[in-house]
């Protein structure tokens, strides 16, 4: 965004969102002392504090918030105009910001955010990953990634994947010392490698068998909230882990892994892109949700490949 010509006024309308100035220069890919000389030199032109700073805080002053609310609306307006303009090209242009929760970032990593820009090569794709909520028009972004039950009703929804489905899996060096689980109440006497969710909270396995859905907490002394860490323990032998399809899919085809409890794997609600519905909307947006579309014609057509498992009757 700064490179619009607009430096000193989307500083300071990122400022005003993020009430944190780090924060700011990161959406806004500048560096902290960058955008807070930027700012500073307007405050010394027009000769007003637009923001009380201390150590621990920064708060528009009244003269700010006024100038924030009557330059937001024109700064939004020549987004608009620009956007606009690269409609006309022949391939879009500009900086495509999405939110995403990591490990909904790496499954649309490759190949979709790859093949995006192997196609439009004059775009920028910057995602920003974090567990918590926020609201992706308020913080700046084009759209979010989240599953299709997080997603506010008030926003355009775009496939982005299949349904969600978890696997239990482990490496055969785990299985070479211990049984194959045949139901979940097996897992009780199994090392398990548990996962915190984003809240906090660790994650009670979900199953679902004949429409009987259940959950359980299984035991295990090594917990961690990172799908890459998971895998690597599991890889390891350490225990069995529950992890998303998606992301053990090589690892079931190679045989590293080898999945249990099939019969008991329950489907969640598919990841999904959402973005304000807006009478504009900018060309790169709207060639990434052309190629989701895409994506998701495609996947239709396909046969899934059979995966490594063991038995769970």
């Amino acid at each position: 965004m700064h490179k619009s010509g607009l430096t000193e006024l989307e500083a300071v309308l990122a400022v005003a969102r993020r009430a944190n100035f780090r924060a700011a220069a990161h959406e806004l890919g500048m560096s902290p002392s960058a955008l807070s000389n930027a700012i500073a030199g307007l405050e010394q032109r027009l000769d007003v504090r637009l923001f009380n700073r201390t150590t621990r805080s920064v708060s528009l002053t009244e003269a700010g918030a006024q100038f924030v609310e009557q330059i937001s609306p024109a700064v939004s307006r020549i987004h608009h105009a620009v956007e606009n303009i690269n409609s006309h090209r022949n391939t879009p242009a500009g900086t495509l910001r999405i939110n995403a929760y990591a490990g909904a970032a790496r499954q649309v990593f490759n190949p979709i955010i790859l093949e995006y820009l192997n196609r439009y090569p004059d775009m920028t794709v910057d995602i920003v990953t974090e567990g918590k909520f926020i609201d992706i028009v308020n913080d700046g972004f084009d759209g979010g990634l989240r599953h299709a039950d997080d997603v506010p009703r008030d926003m355009i929804a775009v496939p982005a994947g299949p349904p969600l489905e978890f696997a239990v899996v482990s490496a055969p060096s785990y299985f070479a010392d211990h049984a194959l689980p045949r139901t979940p109440d097996d897992l009780l006497h199994h090392h398990c490698i548990k996962s915190r969710l984003a809240s906090g909270a660790i994650y009670r396995w979900e199953f679902d068998h004949n429409g009987t859905a259940s959950s359980i907490d299984v035991p295990g002394n090594l917990i961690l909230d990172e799908v890459n860490l998971l895998l690597d323990a599991c890889r390891a032998g350490i225990g069995i882990a529950n992890l998303p399809l998606w992301a053990v899919h090589d690892d079931l085809a190679n045989g590293t892994l080898i999945r249990v409890l099939t019969d008991w794997a329950p489907t969640f609600s598919r990841l999904t892109f959402y973005y304000p519905s807006r009478k504009h909307v900018s060309a790169g947006l709207r060639a990434f949700v052309a190629l989701l579309r895409e994506f998701e014609t495609r996947r239709l057509h396909e046969t899934p490949p059979a995966s490594a498992s063991a038995s769970s009757k």
